[in-house]
């Protein structure tokens, strides 16, 4: 009698231990799912921004005003630059012409709605700090703000130089220049520690980077063009 107890007191205790077995091995399989999953999604982001077409679509919708990815180009001029070769100046040079490209649209919105229609994208306050800016600097200091790093906010400032009439000509070529400056500097060093770069974009930590990243630029952008819609829907009724 006393060895059936004894028996079954094994028997409990074992069921008490494969239940948590299998339901730790049940969180592994998930876990190992996801990653897959996360690193799948990743890997196609990442294969899209850091191809010449992606690059350049991606600096160019940065530049516009219903559109935010902090950090994104500089990323994908690192992730296409770090595989040497030609792919430094050729990031490089795509990266500033989207940019360009997507500048030059803002900067025409901006002459569009003049300066008091920047009052529907930005508060008054910063308007003023705007117009302190330009008078002390100029054109060259506005496009100069580019070197500033994100999340800092250039696509506004470029948007206001159109509205206050800023000379275009000096914007841009400023513009150029600065955006030549950091691209290049970014690609120059990613082509210097491309293998051990390389390597990191293997892992999951990088991934994980990614999608966490794509999250956060995929609901800057509903607010930005949500924001637009509430400004438009103001000015229809005022």
């Amino acid at each position: 009698m006393a060895q059936r107890q004894a028996t079954a007191g094994v028997t409990r205790q074992s069921g008490g231990v494969v239940a948590p077995t299998r339901l730790h091995a049940r969180l592994t399989q998930m876990s190992w799912m996801t990653s897959d999953i996360v690193r799948t999604v990743s890997s196609w982001i990442v294969a899209f921004i850091a191809s010449p077409l992606g690059i350049v679509a991606l600096a160019a919708l940065d530049s516009t005003v219903f559109f935010t990815f902090p950090g994104g180009v500089d990323a994908a001029v690192v992730i296409l630059a770090a595989r040497g070769g030609a792919f430094p100046w050729i990031a490089t040079l795509l990266a500033t012409a989207g940019s360009v490209a997507g500048a030059a649209l803002t900067f025409w919105m901006g002459a569009k709605i003049g300066a008091r229609g920047l009052k529907r994208y930005m508060s008054d306050a910063r308007v003023t700090r705007i117009r302190r800016k330009l008078h002390n600097t100029g054109a060259v200091g506005m496009a100069v703000l580019d070197l500033m790093p994100p999340p800092f906010p250039f696509t506004l400032f470029i948007l206001a130089a159109g509205a206050l009439t800023v000379d275009a000509t000096t914007f841009f070529v400023t513009l150029v220049v600065c955006r030549l400056i950091r691209f290049g500097l970014e690609a120059m060093l990613a082509g210097l520690y491309g293998m051990a770069l390389l390597t990191w974009f293997d892992s999951d930590v990088f991934h994980e980077i990614v999608i966490a990243l794509s999250l956060v630029g995929l609901t800057l952008t509903i607010v930005s063009l949500a924001r637009l819609r509430i400004a438009n829907v103001n000015r229809v009724v005022q």
